[in-house]
């Protein structure tokens, strides 16, 4: 009961308070599962990208972390093949007080600004490291291929 009053009043919280570069939708008979949108920043190798991914929403909500998958294929260091996203607020940051359009926020940051530390595909981080014209390069063709 207390997962699902906290759900109906975040999800007010962000229609009302929109983050810019994101779109949720509940599913139509479920709202422990977002449907969620990420667009790629202008300043980003995702420019003109679409990402779509699911928040789940555990029965225990606030007390246990969302989970994240992303649906669109995306070239990242911190998203892998699953995608899954390796974000330290749903792991071991996550406090019940966390706040889910912070989770959006925090999801947003680190599609736009793909970062070698703390990867989820180490040869990714690897190439962004060592050969960035290519990491951008591939990640724009990506975007280009799967979320356009």
């Amino acid at each position: 009961m207390t997962a699902l009053r906290r759900i109906q009043k975040e999800l007010k919280d962000i229609n009302s308070n929109p983050i810019d570069g994101v779109k949720v939708e509940t599913e139509d008979d479920n709202i422990f599962v977002w449907n969620c949108i990420v667009t790629g920043a202008s300043d980003s190798p995702y420019k003109g990208g679409t990402f779509k991914f699911k928040l789940e929403l555990p029965p225990n909500f606030p007390f246990k972390a969302p989970t994240v998958t992303f649906q669109t294929k995306i070239y990242h260091p911190g998203i892998n093949e699953e995608g899954q996203i390796c974000v330290p607020v749903l792991r071991d940051e996550w406090k019940p007080s966390v706040t889910l359009s912070t989770v959006l926020a925090v999801i947003q940051e680190k599609v736009n600004n793909p970062s070698p530390d703390d990867p989820f595909e180490p040869q990714i981080a690897a190439l962004l490291k060592e050969d960035k014209p290519k990491f951008l390069a591939t990640a724009r063709d990506y975007t280009k291929k799967y979320a356009t």
